[in-house]
């Protein structure tokens, strides 16, 4: 008997027909083009200002809005990321066919084409070498090829004995290539901000500049500012762990905490590069920060081409997309020099601006988005990012949270090497993608684009690792509360390994649910285990893809009970002092906390699962309450699987 299923799904999946996959496979829009194919350190101590969050920020002057921002009196429609879902693997938000007006359009991609061939950013990067994932291609059955940027910069395949980049110098020592002195970023950000800075003029660098970024962007520009001798600002919110600023301070840069959010990082970013003269330099829109994020596309096309790697045919390259600075670049190129190779965007279920913009052909805003995948955890993508992507890319594939844990593991197992979330993000879409369409024997790209790892992030890595890898299914058993049960339920296990099991005698109930965990090697096992179960009169639940389970309620269980007016919110706490404090200020003592769990996430903060007693003609100010707080936050009052492991319930 099937596994009974209790996840919840706000919205349906869209129907999709899995007939003969072959037949299922995307085909690549025709394109049509007017034009043939065309092949000193900074010496100064760093220094960190911490302010703190102020009253009010002044909204920033509209001639320097980036072009992400929405127009005056135009305001982006403001979305769910749950309005747009399908099944992991499946290739959706395919761009209506782009139209081209007046012929401005092609000039400006024959530009992006042009300028990526001479772009500036090997005075500080390098070419990221291009790995063949052999255990990874064995277990899909399709040719994976991984893009190393996690790498960056780094130093791999030269012909010369060294190799001297101004702020760091490779050399050959017996055949093994070391880098010496250097500072590495682990990520492909570097090369948009210098390609930017490179450009501007001696007094614009004299001048300095400034950015607002938690994450990879600071260090590119961090360092890029230091090779070229120019003054930089890097502006983080409050809530950026020490490990973060401390890597920006230590390339040179001066350091601002300010403001709870990167808007309000980003607002003061904004106000002090005019009060200063700085330049601004954003993460993702803007044409010289496209343009050097494209050299990766050249580089793999090189690196397909040539004799080393001698790819015959390349089906598909598979590129993270936050602001979609890096995918619009990659297809701006490739695009142009081969047509034929599908650029194929990856987006956590749960932060998928991109799709959501191509889907309804203009730029979107999400009302909430989820932050694990830090580095692509973008509201709203770029003007310009958008533009590209609605002509060039072939569509988004969608991963959930435990896709991404599997892919880190993966990695870690291929490469011995550690990817942070998003930099996992385009492996976790290719493997998706290869299973739901059955590829055979075709060769695709995955970009891991970055490894700068929270340490604390780890632990939660691997609980979900093997769930991702569905080596793992976490379920729920009712088992009568006799004696000799508890026996039975294990002889019905069976083979199977448990991997966590949580049970509490309940004398109240003629039945306990046990909730547990088991290993697999293949999905007949469970199907199996839990067909010995049902047809032992015991019902089995499966809990597997329910993050509310996997995230709290697995660590609560032997607490149940029925309280009057009782909700139930998970939270998102920034991880910094003082977020408790202003949670309970909020709340306390208006109504009654009737249920606490706090799950650490590392640096993109806390998962808090809270129960409240507030009476319904309360809720709205109780909403009012909570929208102030400035959390992200979900009502899971209506979750199955609550009601089921925390409430009394009567057979």
């Amino acid at each position: 008997m099937a596994t009974h299923s209790l996840s919840p799904s706000h919205v349906p999946l869209q129907h999709l027909t899995r007939a003969n996959p072959t037949h299922l496979l995307p085909q690549a829009k025709p394109r049509t083009h007017k034009h043939p194919t065309m092949v000193a350190a900074l010496t100064k101590q760093s220094t960190v200002e911490i302010y703190p969050k102020p009253s009010k920020i002044p909204p920033f002057e509209t001639s320097l809005q980036t072009s992400s921002a929405p127009p005056p009196n135009q305001p982006l429609l403001v979305v769910s990321t749950n309005s747009l879902q399908y099944e992991s693997g499946f290739l959706g938000a395919i761009p209506e066919p782009y139209e081209e007006s007046d012929g401005e359009d092609d000039v400006s991609d024959i530009t992006y084409l042009t300028n990526i061939l001479s772009s500036k950013v090997y005075d500080v990067a390098i070419e990221s070498p291009l790995e063949y994932a052999t255990k990874l291609s064995e277990n899909v059955g399709a040719n994976i090829w991984l893009k190393r940027e996690d790498l960056q910069p780094g130093s791999f395949r030269f012909e010369l004995d060294s190799f001297d980049l101004g702020i760091c110098k490779i050399l050959r020592i017996d055949d093994v290539f070391v880098l010496q002195g250097g500072y590495r970023v682990f990520s492909f950000k570097l090369r948009g901000a210098y390609n930017m800075m490179a450009k501007l003029s001696r007094d614009q660098l004299k001048k300095g500049v400034i950015c607002s970024s938690a994450g990879n962007h600071a260090q590119g520009v961090a360092l890029a500012a230091k090779k070229l001798n120019c003054d930089a600002v890097i502006v983080m919110p409050v809530t950026t762990p020490e490990i973060k600023w401390k890597s920006v301070e230590r390339l040179g840069a001066t350091v601002v905490l300010i403001g709870d959010s990167y808007d309000e990082a980003q607002t003061y970013a904004k106000q002090r590069a005019v009060k200063e003269g700085r330049t601004f330099v954003p993460p993702f829109d803007h044409p010289d920060i496209i343009m050097g994020q494209g050299t990766v596309g050249m580089e793999i096309h090189r690196q397909a081409n040539d004799p080393l790697h001698a790819i015959d045919s390349l089906h598909a390259i598979f590129v993270p997309v936050g602001g979609g600075g890096l995918i619009a670049g990659i297809a701006a190129f490739v695009k142009q020099v081969s047509p034929e190779v599908k650029i194929i965007g990856v987006e956590p279920a749960d932060a998928n601006a991109m799709a959501l913009s191509l889907h309804l052909g203009q730029r979107v805003m999400l009302e909430q988005v989820g932050g694990f995948a830090d580095g692509v955890a973008v509201k709203t993508v770029g003007e310009e990012t958008f533009r590209l992507c609605r002509k060039w890319v072939d569509g988004v594939v969608f991963v959930n949270r435990d896709a991404i844990c599997a892919s880190i593991k993966n990695m870690f197992e291929e490469k011995r090497s550690i990817l942070e979330p998003a930099g996992a993000l385009a492996l976790a879409g290719a493997e998706a993608y290869c299973k739901y369409y059955g590829l055979k024997d075709e060769n695709v790209v995955a970009i891991t684009t970055g490894a700068n790892m929270n340490f604390d992030r780890l632990r939660l890595v691997t609980e979900l690792a093997n769930v991702g890898r569905q080596r793992e299914a976490v379920l729920a058993t009712f088992m009568p509360e006799t004696p000799g049960s508890f026996k039975r339920f294990c002889e019905l296990v069976g083979p199977m390994n448990i991997t966590e099991f949580k049970y509490r005698y309940d004398g109240c109930q003629k039945e306990a649910v046990v909730l547990y965990s088991v290993g697999l090697h293949k999905p007949s096992e469970l199907a199996a285990m839990v067909n010995r179960m049902e047809s032992s009169q015991l019902r089995t639940l499966n809990f597997t893809t329910n993050d509310l389970v996997k995230d709290h309620l697995r660590h609560l269980m032997g607490g149940q009970s029925n309280l009057e007016d009782e909700v139930i919110f998970r939270f998102v706490f920034p991880e910094r002092p003082g977020a408790l404090n202003k949670f309970l200020n909020a709340f306390c003592p208006l109504w009654n906390i009737s249920l606490f769990h706090y799950r650490s996430q590392g640096e993109s903060g806390a998962n808090v699962l809270v129960g409240i007693q507030v009476a319904s003609s309360e809720m709205d100010e109780f909403r009012s309450c909570a929208n102030s707080l400035g959390f992200d936050y979900t009502d899971e009052s209506d979750n199955a699987a609550f009601r089921l492991l925390m409430e009394n319930y009567q057979k």
